[in-house]
């Protein structure tokens, strides 16, 4: 089984009929996702994946007939927000987030508007959520991982990949990875995705990728102390990042001395998590 979303979650695609969005689909769809609509506005009435998904021009419009309960959004970044909040608006509870680069100043309102209603945002600037063999929302490469009783929960994208497949070739299973995204401002953070985790019968140990910026690591460190009884196991990107100097993600950056690898590593070590140095180390320390 797996958090968040499985095969009966009711998926729609928001920005279907663009590139990434119908490449992506295509993919999901083959990995057994139920796809159960596509919007996008103006192109209603039409139907992609050879007459299998209809095209809605809202997504009021394709709750309404599908039961979408679930979006993923490929739209560009001047229009996440909107999708976003229309989504929200047509009663989705689940939104990931694809996008990348949406201005702070739009997230901030994104982020308290969706505080007032019972709506998950996963991103933006997220890889997605895979549960191997049960859903997949996003992009993470359903060939890099096995099912298993392992929970991963990452601001990277590219360390996820890179971990999910290490702990394939180790011969360790995934229950559910989420990529919560890279940016400053973001709807689900670590703190969330640990609680679940931990009330998750089929996850049995967890492993967690940071990286500079923000503080969210310390505040997940906080919350491993005095809640987790499950076992974590962590790795920090960017030891060595400039302060000022903004590494991959908009939210890795170093400012003011806040947001120092050393010292998420050490408040995750404070908390009784083992922090490898080097991520192909993370199997070794979960069969341990």
């Amino acid at each position: 089984m797996s958090i968040l979303a499985n095969k009966s979650t009711r998926l729609l695609v928001q920005g279907i009929t663009g590139r990434e969005g119908l490449f992506h689909t295509v993919q999901m769809v083959r990995d057994g996702t139920n796809v159960v609509a596509g919007v996008t506005p103006g192109r209603g009435g039409e139907w992609v994946l050879d007459g299998k998904i209809p095209v809605f021009d809202t997504v009021r419009l394709a709750v309404e007939a599908t039961g979408a309960n679930a979006s993923v959004i490929f739209v560009p970044a001047r229009y996440a927000p909107d999708a976003i909040f229309e989504a929200a608006d047509a009663g989705i509870c689940l939104i990931v987030c694809i996008t990348e680069g949406i201005p702070n100043q739009d997230m901030m309102q994104v982020y308290h508007y969706l505080a007032q209603k019972k709506v998950r945002l996963i991103g933006p600037n997220s890889p997605g959520i895979l549960s191997p063999g049960e859903i997949k929302i996003g992009i993470i490469p359903s060939d890099i991982a096995i099912l298993g009783n392992t929970g991963v929960v990452s601001r990277s994208g590219t360390l996820t990949y890179e971990i999910l497949y290490a702990l394939k070739r180790a011969g360790m299973g995934v229950s559910t990875c989420v990529g919560i995204g890279g940016d400053p401002i973001i709807g689900t953070d670590f703190l969330d995705v640990l609680s679940m985790f931990e009330a998750d019968a089929h996850t049995d140990r967890v492993v967690l990728i940071g990286e500079v910026g923000g503080t969210d690591e310390e505040r997940a460190a906080s919350y491993i102390a005095k809640e987790m009884t499950k076992p974590v196991v962590a790795f920090v990107a960017g030891l060595t990042a400039p302060p000022g100097r903004r590494m991959g993600h908009a939210g890795a950056i170093i400012e003011g001395g806040a947001g120092l690898a050393q010292s998420k590593i050490e408040a995750l070590e404070n908390a009784g998590v083992h922090v490898v140095r080097n991520p192909e180390e993370i199997p070794l320390f979960l069969s341990s």
